[in-house]
């Protein structure tokens, strides 16, 4: 298969990237190498995948028309990863990501339909759940009700997605990402940030008393979730991919110090507008019809990514 990645060279987009070269499919990517992260880390992504096979890049902004053209020739499938991330920010900058996370999948869809390209897996979150779910969080579950503007663009893009399935007769997937993490992970986020500040010997931000909870998801789980939903595309359907468990945030902060061998120091705040209490996947739905599995366990998951991240010296290193 000839597939799209959007966002390819970014955590999750790169390791999708590889998993399709391995299997033989032939894949492009583009990204626009923003500023959100250090570009150098996205180029380091690169680097790794093409080790694995040859892969097409187009540095480039899904916003402009010609771009997106030529990233979808000779493409039988798009994987759309690309987006602004991150609950915290898009309280301060709201109108970016509707514009990123609405708008831009939108003019994705619309050269898709002019090119004839009928099939799509949409990266959505679990962030969507809000903080009135009683866990575990079922895709049938009442979502209306986000708290944070990123939440918000992440239901408008499903329900996008759900009317361009029924108006143009395309085959799109939304996919509920629970909390990914894993080598290459983005530095922003609470795994790596925290890694990062104990090898500095800096305290850890603990948001509330530590008492909340996340699902969190290893690279390798959620790609193979990724590959299985492109493989069962069918109209329009909805899974959730996290682990089906969970850890609170100081069980997890005593698991990284552990794995690095560092004792954590904390420095308690209040709890963040935006940030939900718990998170936990129902993975009922997408283990009878994607056979997804997950099989890394936090404390192992945990233990994979300290071992890469010693083996990064320059994510620490003050320069």
């Amino acid at each position: 298969m000839r597939v799209l990645v959007t966002g390819g060279a970014g955590f999750i987009g790169s390791h999708v990237a590889e998993s399709l070269l391995r299997r033989g499919d032939s894949v492009s990517i583009i990204d626009n190498f923003n500023t959100f992260y250090d570009p150098k880390l996205k180029q380091k992504n690169i680097d790794e995948m093409r080790k694995v096979g040859d892969v097409r890049l187009i540095r480039g902004d899904l916003m402009d028309e010609g771009m997106r053209q030529s990233a979808l020739q000779d493409c039988d499938a798009v994987i759309h990863l690309a987006a602004w991330a991150g609950v915290r920010p898009s309280i301060e900058m709201p109108v970016l990501y509707v514009e990123q996370n609405l708008l831009m999948p939108t003019l994705l869809v619309e050269s898709m339909r002019k090119a004839g390209i009928r099939k799509l897996v949409w990266a959505s979150s679990s962030s969507v759940y809000g903080e009135n779910s009683n866990p575990p969080f079922a895709e049938d579950a009442n979502i209306l009700a986000p708290v944070s503007p990123y939440a918000a663009t992440k239901i408008g893009g499903e329900a996008l997605a759900a009317a361009f399935a029924h108006l143009y007769e395309l085959d799109i997937t939304a996919l509920r990402f629970f909390t990914v993490y894993g080598p290459r992970q983005r530095p922003e986020m609470a795994i790596h940030k925290f890694a990062r500040l104990m090898m500095q010997n800096r305290a850890i931000p603990r948001f509330g008393d530590g008492s909340t909870s996340r699902d969190y998801t290893y690279i390798d789980d959620i790609v193979g979730g990724v590959v299985a939903a492109l493989d069962h595309l069918g109209g329009y359907q909805v899974y959730n991919l996290g682990e089906s468990d969970r850890i609170t945030l100081s069980e997890l902060i005593e698991l990284i110090g552990e794995a690095l061998g560092v004792q954590p120091q904390i420095d308690a705040l209040p709890v963040q507008p935006g940030d939900v209490s718990h998170t936990n996947a129902d993975i009922s739905r997408a283990k009878k019809h994607l056979n997804y599995d997950p099989q890394v366990p936090i404390a192992e998951g945990i233990r994979r990514f300290a071992a890469w991240f010693k083996t990064r010296p320059e994510l620490w290193q003050e320069i």
